[in-house]
């Protein structure tokens, strides 16, 4: 059983950084190179300088001359509470809400954090080079946690309030000690991240917590979008002809529906069995349908969302999904606040 803890962060000063909305990005990942040279254009103190610099050692130099400057503040020992309002893929208005506390940077076989995804070791090399340099960890990971929720949001005006890619995130400072979590905690996002953390922590014992932002499996607001399979070659698939895409998984092609015939419930790992050629993916089944009529594709394969219990079913095997099963959606914004080790 995890037990997580307040913690003090490091967050903009907007009198000396200037206007949050200029200062935040997406997790680094998600950011193409046009993104990155317009996210590092809006500001000298925007967070891409940090998350993608042209090196490390650049990040390290600029976190610690804008702690000096006071555009990084260090604040109080606690938790904050994070609501993200937003528009699915699915075109539903929803409000996810959590809470960014310190959590123990264990390794998997400890049990208290569980991974769902493989990781790549590129990734995790350019990160742990970053962690190296700046000592902080820049950005949240995104866990689950089983039951009800074990904090609330405070009342009163948000301490945050911005807007990034259509995503409204606002957060709230919230007081606290130390909280035990009664089940393992599952890593919805950020398992490269996780694994760094890990990693430094070999190096570096002292460094025991990474950061996360921690969402109930109860909470409303917390869905899962399928990602649809978009498929270059496919061969024959068994299957019945249907008039629309239902329960299971779906194939379209040649301007009509199959639903696909098989014994297994999962539909990402269905679509990897058949072993289509030129994968691709999206998660809008009218992008995807309509990618197939203009001869892009030779075919899509329309997803059912995987449910959390089925990702804590893989968690807890110690398996992992095919690649993309799951799409959290909103990514968590980057730049609110900093978790220095």
């Amino acid at each position: 059983m995890p037990t997580v803890q307040p913690f003090r962060a490091l967050r903009y000063d907007p009198a000396v950084a200037g206007p949050l909305d200029e200062l935040v990005a997406p997790p680094y990942d998600v950011i193409s190179d046009a993104a990155r040279r317009d996210y590092l254009a809006r500001s000298p103190y925007n967070v891409v300088h940090l998350t993608l610099p042209d090196a490390e050692d650049d990040a390290g130099r600029a976190l610690a001359d804008w702690r000096a400057a006071g555009a990084l503040v260090e604040t109080p020992e606690g938790y904050w509470w994070v609501a993200q309002d937003y528009v699915g893929p699915d075109g539903v208005a929803r409000t996810r809400e959590g809470f960014a506390a310190a959590v123990p940077a264990t390794p998997y076989e400890e049990g208290e954090v569980l991974p769902h995804e493989r990781t790549h070791a590129g990734p995790k090399e350019g990160r742990l080079r970053l962690l190296r340099a700046t000592h902080t960890q820049l950005e949240p990971i995104f866990l689950l946690y089983d039951g009800d929720p074990v904090l609330e949001r405070p009342s009163g005006p948000p301490a945050m309030d911005v807007e990034e890619g259509g995503v409204r995130t606002r957060v709230w400072p919230v007081e606290g000690g130390p909280l035990t979590i009664d089940t393992p905690l599952l890593i919805a996002d950020g398992h490269h991240r996780y694994e760094t953390a890990v990693a430094y922590r070999a190096e570096n014992p002292a460094a025991t917590h990474t950061f996360a932002i921690l969402v109930s499996s109860s909470a409303p607001g917390l869905e899962i979008f399928p990602t649809h399979r978009l498929v270059q070659e496919l061969g024959e698939v068994p299957g019945e002809p249907v008039a629309e895409p239902g329960a299971g998984v779906t194939l379209y092609r040649d301007h009509g529906f199959t639903r696909v015939r098989s014994d297994d419930d999962f539909g990402p790992r269905v679509v990897e069995s058949l072993a289509p050629a030129g994968v691709s993916y999206t998660a809008y089944a009218d992008e995807a349908i309509a990618t197939v009529d203009r001869g892009d594709a030779a075919a899509a394969f329309l997803l059912e969302p995987v449910t959390v219990e089925q990702v804590a079913r893989f968690a807890h095997a110690g398996e992992v999904m095919p690649q993309k099963s799951t799409f959290f959606f909103p990514k968590l914004t980057s730049g609110l606040l900093f978790f220095p080790l």
